[in-house]
C-alpha cells in the first residue's frame, strides 16, 4: 500500500525559535495505527499555496508514546511553504498530512541491552534525532546518548528547554554538547561548526571511539560527509552510521535538479505505466519530463514532496523498461540495484516503462 494523505486538525503550535515552530496533529481513534511510526521517521504536509500543490517533508520529533504526533518547521528564506507554517498555521486548521515514511530509523534495543548512541545534528537536523532521543530514553533503561548539537547562538537552539528537561530528568543517560558557530563558549571545541576536527575530538575524547554501537547524522551534506568519515576511521561499520541530508554537500538547490534534461533520456514521447494503489494509470510522457511531473500533469495521485531527490517519497520499482535518474540523494545502492528509483528525478531511455509505487 503506498502511503496516502489524510486531512488532520492542528492541535497546537508552539514557537520553538523566533525562526521555527513545531506543530502537534491531532491524530483520530480510525487512523492511529496509520500514523504509528518509527523514530526518525517524517510526514509530508500539503497545502494548496495561491492555487499551487504545494508539499514538503518535516520529520517527527515526537516519542511514539506520545497521543499526538508534532514536526518542527524551520522558516528557509524564499521557502513557501516554510513561509505559510510560520506565518499562517493555527490551531484548529485542518492540513492533508501524509502517512509516515521514512528510512532513517533508530534500531531499538531492548531493556535488557546498554547501548551507546551518538549524534551529530546541525539547525533543523535536530527534529528527528529529538524522537529518537526520547524512545531511547523512555524504552532503554541501560543506554546512553550522547548529542552533539550545532547551531549559529543560543537563541537559535531548536527543543533547547526541551532538551534542559531531559538531561536533568536523565542525567546519567543523556549527555548534549552544544556547538555555536557565532556565540563565543569557554571552551574552543565549542566554538564554531561541526567540523572533522571537532567530531573526532568527541568521539575520542567524549564518547569513546570503541563504545559506540550506533552512530546518526542529520544536517547539511558536507556536515553529513565529514562525520561519516570520522566514524568509519574509527571502525564503527557502515550499516551502523545512519544518515539523513537536508541539504547537499555541495550546497546546491536539491529542487533544481530534476528541471535537467539529461541526454540519454528518449527525445520523443514514451508511454508509461504507473501502480499506483492497485490501479494502473498510462501516461504520455512528454519528452524531457520527468514521470512524476507526467503523472501531476494528468492528476494522478502518485506520492511525492521534495522533488529534490532528497526524501525518497516518490520512491518506486522500475517493472519494466529503462529510466535515466538524473540525481540520487536519498536512495541506498542496494534499493537501485533492486530496480528502485526516484520518479521526480526519473525519466524514460526505453519507449515503454512501467513503475510501481506499491511495491515499498
Amino acid at each position: 500500500m503506498s502511503p496516502r494523505f489524510h486531512r488532520l486538525k492542528i492541535k497546537s503550535v508552539h514557537q520553538e525559535t523566533e525562526e521555527a515552530v513545531s506543530i502537534a496533529f491531532e491524530i483520530p481513534a480510525d487512523l492511529k495505527s496509520d500514523y504509528s511510526f518509527i523514530p526518525g521517521q517524517y510526514l509530508t504536509l500539503r497545502e494548496f499555496i495561491n492555487g499551487e500543490d504545494t508539499r514538503r517533508s518535516y520529520s517527527i520529533c515526537s516519542s511514539p508514546k506520545d497521543d499526538d504526533i508534532r514536526v518542527a518547521i524551520k522558516k528557509v528564506e524564499g521557502g513557501r511553504f516554510s513561509s505559510f507554517a510560520l506565518d499562517h498555521v493555527s490551531v484548529g486548521n485542518e492540513i492533508d498530512v501524509m502517512t509516515p515514511m521514512g528510512r532513517f530509523n533508530l534500531p531499538r534495543g531492548t531493556t535488557e541491552e546498554a547501548r551507546v548512541y551518538a549524534a551529530f545534528a546541525a539547525g533543523s537536523g535536530i527534529t528527528p534525532i529529538m524522537s529518537m532521543v526520547q524512545a531511547v530514553l523512555e524504552d532503554e533503561p541501560n543506554s546512553h546518548f550522547f548529542l552533539f548539537y550545532g547551531n549559529k547562538n543560543s537563541q537559535s537552539v531548536i527543543f533547547k528547554d526541551q532538551l534542559d528537561d531531559l538531561k536533568d530528568r536523565f542525567l546519567d543517560r543523556l549527555s548534549v554538547y552544544h556547538v555555536l558557530s557565532r556565540e563565543a563558549q569557554e571552551l574552543s571545541l565549542f566554538n564554531g561548526r561541526l567540523t572533522s576536527e571537532k567530531i573526532e575530538e568527541f568521539i575520542t575524547k567524549t564518547v569513546g571511539e570503541n563504545s559506540i554501537d550506533h552512530v546518526f547524522l542529520c544536517g547539511p551534506g558536507d556536515m553529513i560527509e565529514a562525520a561519516k568519515k570520522v566514524c568509519q576511521s574509527h571502525g564503527i561499520p557502515l550499516e551502523h552510521i545512519h544518515n539523513e541530508l537536508f541539504v547537499p554537500a555541495d550546497g546546491s538547490d536539491p529542487h533544481a535538479a530534476h528541471k535537467a534534461k539529461d541526454s540519454s533520456a528518449v527525445d520523443h514521447i514514451a508511454k508509461v505505466s504507473m501502480i499506483v494503489d492497485g490501479a494502473r494509470h498510462e501516461v504520455a510522457l512528454k519528452p524531457g519530463e520527468t514521470i512524476i511531473d507526467g503523472a501531476l500533469r494528468m492528476g494522478i495521485e502518485a506520492p511525492f514532496s521534495c522533488k529534490g531527490g532528497m526524501c525518497c517519497t516518490c520512491r518506486a520499482k522500475v517493472v519494466s523498461g529503462k529510466v535515466d535518474m538524473a540525481v540520487n540523494y536519498s536512495l541506498e545502492p542496494w534499493e537501485i540495484e533492486a530496480g528502485y528509483v526516484l520518479t521526480c528525478q526519473s525519466r524514460p531511455k526505453t519507449d515503454d516503462v512501467t513503475v510501481d509505487y506499491d511495491d515499498i
